[in-house]
C-alpha cells in the first residue's frame, strides 16, 4: 500500500487537477497480502472507478461501480465528467508504467 500512496502522490505531483480525488484503501491479494486498491471517486458522476492491476499480465484495468439509477447530465457536466475520466485513463497509464518497471526491478540478474 505505501507504494501505491507514493505513485499516486508521484501523479498528483505532475499537476492533474483532480488527481486528489485518488486515495488507496486496502485490498487483500493473494496469500492474504494487502495489496491496495486505487479507488478514483467522480465528482460529476454519483460512481467510483476502482483501479487495479491483473498480476499476470502486469496491465490495470479501470472498473466503474454499478449505480441504481440512471445519471442524468447537461452537456457541460458530460464534458467535466470525460475530463475526470481522461485522468482515471492517464493514473491508470502511470500505474501501469509504474508496475512494469517495479518489477523488472525485482527481477534477479
Amino acid at each position: 500500500m505505501s507504494t501505491l500512496q507514493s505513485w499516486l502522490d508521484e501523479f498528483e505531483e505532475l499537476g492533474y487537477p483532480t488527481a486528489g480525488a485518488a486515495k488507496v484503501i486496502p485490498q487483500d491479494g493473494d496469500d492474504g497480502a494487502d495489496t491496495g486498491l486505487v479507488v478514483f471517486q467522480l465528482t460529476n458522476a454519483p460512481t467510483l472507478a476502482y483501479l487495479q492491476p491483473e498480476m499476470s499480465a502486469l496491465e490495470w484495468h479501470v472498473t466503474m461501480e454499478a449505480r441504481e439509477a440512471p445519471a442524468t447530465m447537461n452537456p457541460a457536466t458530460v464534458l467535466s465528467l470525460a475530463y475526470e475520466l481522461t485522468i482515471v485513463s492517464a493514473l491508470g497509464s502511470f500505474l501501469q508504467t509504474k508496475s512494469r518497471d517495479y518489477m523488472l526491478q525485482q527481477r534477479p540478474d
